[in-house]
């Protein structure tokens, strides 16, 4: 086996998480962050300041972030000296966003102008233009600043447009990071590598060769907490709108001249803009949307959506299926199809690439299947890849042919857990590599994209297909594809 090469070493930095005490920055950004830290990536000057309205001191900020790391770190990967390091990086910054008086505490902690300085912010999304403003009148933004925006960027185009706007009045584009935590995945990652450095498959990654795609990503969750804030976003502004398109994008690119910094961004813009309009009763015939009713969710009884969202009266969708079409010379005729939804029956994320038939059957007598080969890309739960071939059955007498799998499973294969989204995007903001970060014309090309379909869906007949917790959506999804003569794959 061929040795294993440790993280690369990052700048030093001044990390500040708007948002410190929320759900995002305790279960994700801190154990990302401490896993990097216990890999030897962050330097010994590098620190990470909270802000938010919890009114702790530096102490109580300390000891609850101590308290909630081992909730959401393996304890495998707890290390008591590893987490003594971390916890003295940190501190607290008791910060009112409205309140232009609170600024200057922060600003304080934030004393060299020559350091990479990071924010990071986990808050609402309508904030962004306000803290990016105050930033800059408190004297805090540098050339060596990066912004980090969660999604959802804004609701619909022109909230979106807005928002890039207010943070563009102060921070350059190369400075602002968009964060889409699919794109930081080891699999999503390899997916490039898979295209680009191996020769055999990219005379075969076209409409000649390819009968169609599916991205699907399922969670068996409901919405849990977030009820509040998931009615009024919904599947197709939650899941489909950065997540799943950014997936077709990275499927559907043309080879960009190398792998660079916006090389892969502008070969991703041009899918999006590719993408073909889907309007008017188009809606109807080409996409699903669907919510969860009560049902038995991994064999115990579960709510409907309206009530974990407790709203009686909801029509937000909580599951999408679209049938998607990529307008260029690669891809016309190949159907794309999405499907994203909560309390689904499995939790699976994955890309399908679905090679046409054998134009001719060279085994008349023989017993078994041959089935068309599919390139099976897994991103969740476990991240691999399987190819999936027709082979002759060992035996006597004939032939029998047998579906069978080439698999790849990163962890086995390479002996090593592979870093989480946040840990390796989170390392990138501080190289200042936006490679995996989307880019402010890749956000608006999607709404733009996607804001039709919210258009027909706004109207009072439309309401979205119910279907069993625990199932795998709603009936319509299925004849979705299966009229095309498709299924979807399971």
């Amino acid at each position: 086996m061929s040795p294993s090469h440790g993280p690369s070493p990052v700048p030093a930095a001044d990390i500040v998480v708007f948002g410190g005490t929320g759900d995002l920055a305790v279960r994700k950004l801190l154990p990302a962050l401490y896993l990097r830290d216990r890999d030897g990536q962050l330097p010994p000057t590098t620190r990470i300041v909270a802000t938010s309205r919890a009114g702790l001191d530096e102490d109580g900020y300390r000891d609850k972030i101590r308290g909630d790391l081992p909730a959401f770190v393996r304890p495998e990967e707890l290390d008591d000296a590893v987490l003594t390091r971390f916890i003295a990086r940190l501190t607290h910054v008791s910060l009112d966003i409205a309140d232009d008086d609170s600024w200057p505490a922060l600003a304080r902690e934030l004393p060299d102008a020559e350091k990479v300085r990071v924010f990071y912010l986990a808050i609402a999304p309508s904030l962004f233009g306000t803290v990016s403003e105050q930033l800059d009148r408190h004297g805090m933004v540098t050339p060596q600043s990066r912004l980090v925006l969660e999604k959802p960027l804004g609701h619909d185009l022109a909230s979106a447009l807005a928002i890039n706007d207010a943070v563009g009045a102060v921070f350059e584009e190369q400075q602002i990071f968009r964060i889409d935590h699919y794109l930081g995945k080891e699999s999503v990652q390899n997916l490039l590598v898979t295209r680009f450095a191996n020769t055999f498959l990219e005379p075969l990654w076209n409409a000649t060769s390819v009968d169609h795609v599916q991205i699907t990503a399922a969670e068996s969750l409901g919405v849990g907490s977030r009820g509040g804030y998931y009615d009024g976003s919904g599947a197709l502004r939650d899941m489909v709108q950065n997540h799943l398109l950014q997936l077709l994008c990275l499927v559907a690119m043309e080879p960009p001249t190398y792998v660079g910094r916006e090389t892969v961004r502008d070969e991703k813009l041009k899918v999006l803009q590719a993408l073909k309009p889907i309007t008017g009763t188009d809606v109807d015939d080409h996409v699903v949307a669907g919510q969860y009713q009560a049902g038995l969710a991994q064999g115990a009884a579960v709510a409907s959506y309206r009530e974990d969202a407790e709203r009686p009266g909801s029509v937000t969708e909580t599951f999408v299926a679209i049938k998607a079409e990529v307008q260029n010379w690669r891809w016309a005729g190949v159907p794309f199809y999405l499907r994203t939804g909560k309390r689904m029956e499995e939790r699976c994320s994955e890309i399908v690439i679905q090679f046409r038939s054998v134009p001719h059957p060279m085994f008349p007598d023989a017993e078994g299947t041959s089935e068309p080969n599919r390139l099976v890309i897994q991103l969740q739960p476990e991240e691999g890849m399987k190819l999936h071939l027709t082979a002759k059955e060992p035996g006597p007498g004939g032939i029998r042919l047998r579906p069978v799998s080439l698999d790849l499973n990163y962890a086995q294969t390479f002996q090593k857990h592979s870093p989480e989204a946040y840990e390796r995007l989170l390392m990138d903001v501080v190289r200042g590599n936006p490679t995996l970060f989307m880019r402010r014309d890749e956000v608006e090309a999607a709404w733009r994209w996607i804001e039709p379909i919210h258009e027909r869906w706004a109207r009072p007949e439309h309401a979205p297909r119910r279907y069993p917790a625990g199932t795998s959506g709603p009936f319509a999804a299925t004849t979705l594809i299966e009229r095309d003569g498709r299924s979807w794959h399971e």
